[in-house]
């Protein structure tokens, strides 16, 4: 919005040519969500606390030391999503399509995500929203992205899936492409929901990926640096660099909030959103399989529960003592800042190396 009020006016006022830069108008987005969430996030959480006295369900069979966190309300992801929302309504060129596309999905998880939260609160059960008809809208807004995609990108980008290390390369997928986008943001999505489990465990990687996916956004959108490192150049995926920037800053505020000893938990409401934020951004920026790396800990934690379940159907024996993994260290005995931290520690270390990518071809 602001970039199609002020900018116009640069002929005039030289200080408004700075909304044409992308990396400027990021900085802005970065600002706004992390302000606007520090200015509502308490009102928010006071709302959230009257309206859910006893907080967010306990599962029975969970880790002794998440009874002690009865009565803290959830839905918190709802700070997420305004400050995400307004900060790239504020500061993205709203005429790209892709910026549009992928607010899509993080809107359209975040509200699938709500109902999941509500009906957990209203009948106080943790289960929610059953988990078919939880996958069935999240198919259905992920293959209307998915197809959105396809029909506004010139081929061979639209059906093409790009290989990291290699120079150029588009495996062409057809019609195949549609369900593989559906993949990568449905499973993003349900990845980062399993890894929200503890304080401040989920929000930091989130913010981790958000900031490489930025700086991918950047350099694909650059005819120039594309060129460069020799990756595929999508023309309008710049514009992403903003929203990304409004992702760090939501997240940023919310951490505030969500440091131990958290005052809320962001819920599905969050966690589905920015998961699937992170899905569509990747599927965008032709970096899907970079995705599985940059977010390497939230594959590793969704493996976790997929061998435990696959393991325990097949022998009746259980891998890990609780799944997902970090509920494994927990388990174990170790502290919650201990596990948190050095996940963080491995989210970092993932993201490097998905970085390098870009370079090593």
């Amino acid at each position: 919005m602001l970039f199609h009020l002020l900018f116009p006016l640069a002929d005039e006022f030289i200080v408004f040519n700075l909304f044409r830069y992308i990396t400027f108008r990021t900085g802005g987005a970065v600002i706004t969500a992390l302000v606007l969430a520090f200015v509502i996030g308490p009102t928010l959480i006071q709302r959230l606390r009257a309206r859910q006295r006893l907080g967010q369900p306990i599962r029975a069979d969970g880790p002794e030391g998440h009874f002690g966190k009865r009565g803290t309300p959830t839905m918190g992801g709802l700070l997420i999503l305004i400050a995400i929302a307004v900060s790239t309504l504020l500061w993205a060129d709203l005429t790209n399509q892709y910026v549009w596309i992928v607010l899509l999905v993080t809107v359209g998880f975040g509200l699938i995500g709500f109902a999941d939260d509500y009906l957990k609160l209203t009948r106080r059960n943790p289960r929610g929203l059953s988990g078919r008809l939880k996958l069935l809208f999240q198919v259905l807004i992920a293959g209307g992205a998915g197809l959105w995609f396809v029909s506004i990108t010139p081929g061979p980008l639209d059906t093409g899936l790009a290989i990291p290390f290699f120079k150029d390369v588009l495996l062409p997928l057809g019609i195949l492409f549609i369900p593989f986008a559906m993949l990568v943001m449905v499973g993003a999505s349900n990845a980062v929901n399993l890894t929200d489990g503890l304080d401040g465990l989920a929000i930091v990687p989130v913010m981790i990926a958000a900031g490489c996916f930025g700086l991918i956004s950047y350099l694909v959108g650059n005819v120039i640096f594309a060129d460069y490192l020799q990756i595929n150049h999508v023309a309008g995926a710049g514009e992403l660099a903003v929203f990304c920037g409004g992702l760090i800053g939501a997240g940023l505020g919310f951490l505030w909030f969500n440091a131990p000893p958290a005052m809320v938990f962001m819920g599905d409401t969050g966690s589905l959103s920015i998961g699937g934020a992170l899905g569509a951004t990747s599927v965008v920026t032709k970096h899907e399989l970079v995705l599985l790396i940059v977010g390497g800990l939230f594959v590793l934690e969704t493996v976790s529960v997929i061998v435990q379940v696959a393991s325990f159907k097949l022998t009746g024996r259980r891998v890990f003592r609780m799944a997902p993994l970090h509920h494994h260290f927990e388990k174990k005995g170790w502290a919650e800042p201990t596990i948190v931290i050095r996940f963080w520690i491995i989210a970092v270390v993932l993201a490097l190396i998905g970085l390098s990518t870009l370079k090593l071809r």
